[in-house]
């Protein structure tokens, strides 16, 4: 129909996540490594209008808040090569010990990679 698949704005999601997690230095794997598990709980998603086939989208990845708990939230802006809006989405993850079987709060280090972004004046 040449218009992207509406289930496949999720991978751009998990591509923006990914390489938001890599501009702090780290991997999912080293967070594996960590022993830390991040699944989703919950996504929710608006469109705006179609990408197209061949279009080229640029994902924008916002943490609007400093995690606190076990929850992550991850704000996601999907633009067409014009700049215009295609999509939004909220992807929430969990931090989550597999030895443990249970939520746990962020990891210490991936935190205070954070913490700098969100204190004033910065």
């Amino acid at each position: 129909m040449g218009y992207l698949y509406y289930g496949y704005y999720a991978l751009y999601y998990e591509q923006g996540r990914a390489e938001a997690i890599r501009t702090l230095g780290y991997t999912y794997r080293e967070l594996e490594e960590m022993g830390i598990l991040m699944p989703v709980v919950e996504l929710n998603a608006q469109y705006f209008r179609p990408a197209l086939y061949d279009d080229l989208i640029t994902v924008r990845t916002i943490l609007k808040e400093l995690p606190t708990g076990p929850k992550i939230q991850f704000h996601s802006e999907l633009f067409n090569e014009q700049g215009q809006l295609l999509n939004k989405g909220v992807t929430t993850l969990v931090f989550y010990d597999p030895a443990q079987k249970k939520k746990v709060t962020m990891p210490l280090p991936l935190l205070q990679r954070l913490e700098p972004f969100f204190k004033e004046n910065t």
